[in-house]
């Protein structure tokens, strides 16, 4: 069963629900690399690029404010989330072909 930090008694309870967690944001990480796929797909026949600045803009102040949202550093999510779309992007560019010649 689910606890909230207040709940666990023990460095087991907390480790559990650390893993727990851990799991269920790869799920969320799977869920998002397929909506990064399906933009590739999107773009393709549209001829867009696979780097779009004003939206990667976009995320990450997407990112730095939900971060604020929640109590958490914005410096910290927005080098992390950085990472993510530096990633998203490499991938849409094999996909995409840009990565060739």
């Amino acid at each position: 069963m689910q606890k909230t930090p207040a709940e666990c008694a023990t460095m087991a309870d907390i480790r559990a629900e650390i893993d727990r967690l851990d799991r269920a944001l790869m799920m969320l990480f799977a869920e998002r690399w397929g909506y990064i796929e399906r933009a590739a797909e999107i773009k393709r026949p549209l001829k867009l690029k696979a780097d779009i600045p004003a939206r990667v803009a976009e995320v990450r102040e997407n990112v730095r404010r939900s971060a604020t949202e929640f109590g958490l550093e914005p410096e910290f999510y927005d080098r992390l989330w950085s990472q993510l779309i530096d990633h998203a992007i490499a991938h849409e560019r094999k996909l995409l072909g840009e990565d060739q010649g």
